[in-house]
């Protein structure tokens, strides 16, 4: 029958008990771990292992490259020595599942267990216990998925977020940390979204390890994603330093050499970009090529840039608020507020009510005390914005200021052609 009676003293631990035999001891360890990847979904990702993942990713940029290259290999040593917990961060299609299920796979390979769902699926798997045709109890298989040796949450923070599912959650998650189990969560949320109970146990240095993925979709490569959704750069694509008129023939000499030294400060920033960078002067003059230019140099060279009117930034976090966002106002404001380059075009022409200057005052002072690459355009005189902003703006030590003197351009038929978004500024104003 598989077992035998160790023939020991009375007094001794196994006196009378049937232990499994050593030649069956392999085939319940092959139906343990069929069990458990039939609880878990790694039949459906046998295939993902560390062999087969990209460290190096395809069409990025050497700085994600080695952030990829570096969670790879964390990922390879936690699985080697599964201990405490690991959080994978980044947004869908980065490799977060990938190397998850990599960890899984590894340790089934060694002949240790493992589990791996999603977090929905969790749930639902702990609700088939209470249908009439469950084969076990839900006390038994909330057991099971608690004490499992490892542990393996993805896409945690796609759940439905009843009080129910919360509270389950919760006390897998804290019976673990208690325990120290060797835990692995991957998500694409903002850890500030994540419950207080989870987050503080999600966050805890002493156990935890939080690694973020800065790739992009990897289903998508060589499509260019980095851009924000909210970003308006594509309407300025034609606006780059080479369509730039400098109108030569137009303009008087001082402002020609201003506009000149617009234009050659405009391209050292884009090469170098360094704290902030404010262009002042009239509509039409000129500071919303530039800016777009400097942002399409970014973007030419993978680098994610966040290009938008501050009347549609606005606009876009109220819209946060209604009823049909896919996306949290929390969310929305931490993009704006901590985008790697940002580039504000036509400050001063929003309305400024309350709320309205509360919220340019905290996306101004993060990305001042942050010291994070800003352009700014503004026809607004600096005196008349908001004290706190022209405060920061007018700081030498973190921002160059520069006023544009050309008027408006309207063109001439002698001339070289505007770029489409100043011919279209020029109408604009003549209508």
């Amino acid at each position: 029958m598989g077992f035998v009676t160790p023939d020991v003293p009375p007094d001794h631990d196994l006196f009378g008990r049937a232990v499994p035999c050593e030649c069956q001891l392999q085939a319940i360890s092959a139906r343990r771990q069929e069990q458990l990847r039939s609880i878990s979904q790694l039949n459906v990702l046998r295939g993902q292992v560390f062999e087969n993942f990209y460290p190096g990713g395809i069409g990025l940029t050497e700085e994600k490259q080695r952030n990829l290259r570096w969670v790879f290999e964390r990922c390879r040593a936690f699985a080697e020595d599964p201990r405490g917990w690991l959080v994978l961060r980044g947004g869908p299609g980065c490799g977060k599942t990938h190397l998850a299920a990599a960890i899984a796979n590894f340790r089934l390979e060694l002949g240790m267990p493992a589990i791996l769902l999603t977090v929905p699926d969790l749930l639902d798997f702990l609700r088939a216990a209470f249908g009439p045709d469950a084969s076990t109890t839900f006390d038994e298989r909330f057991l099971q998925i608690k004490t499992a040796e490892l542990l393996i949450l993805d896409d945690f923070g796609t759940e439905s977020g009843t009080a129910w599912a919360q509270e389950k959650l919760f006390q897998i998650l804290n019976y673990r940390y208690n325990g120290h189990l060797p835990t692995v969560v991957t998500t694409n949320r903002e850890l500030e979204e994540i419950e207080l109970r989870v987050r503080s146990r999600l966050v805890d240095p002493s156990l935890v390890q939080i690694l973020t993925i800065l790739a992009p979709d990897f289903r998508r490569a060589g499509v260019d994603q980095e851009q924000s959704e909210i970003s308006s750069l594509n309407l300025h694509f034609e606006q780059t330093f080479s369509t730039f008129n400098l109108r030569q023939g137009e303009l008087r000499r001082e402002e020609l050499e201003n506009l000149q030294r617009a234009f050659d400060l405009a391209r050292s920033y884009a090469e170098a970009p360094q704290n902030w960078l404010v262009l002042t002067g009239t509509y039409g003059c000129g500071k919303t090529h530039l800016s777009a230019a400097i942002a399409n140099h970014w973007r030419k060279n993978g680098l994610p840039v966040l290009f938008i009117s501050v009347p549609d930034l606005l606009d876009d976090l109220r819209a946060t608020f209604g009823p049909d966002s896919s996306t949290s106002y929390s969310k929305r404001f931490r993009e704006i507020r901590a985008a790697r380059y940002l580039v504000l075009d036509d400050l001063g022409t929003e309305n400024a009510t309350e709320w309205v200057r509360e919220k340019l005052f905290q996306v101004f002072d993060y990305r001042y005390n942050a010291r994070l690459p800003t352009v700014i355009t503004t026809a607004t005189p600096i005196d008349r914005l908001d004290t706190r902003l022209a405060t920061r703006i007018l700081d030498p030590t973190h921002c160059t200021a520069f006023a544009i003197l050309a008027a408006s351009y309207r063109g001439t038929p002698t001339r070289a052609p505007a770029s489409t978004g100043t011919r279209r500024r020029a109408r604009s104003l003549s209508d």
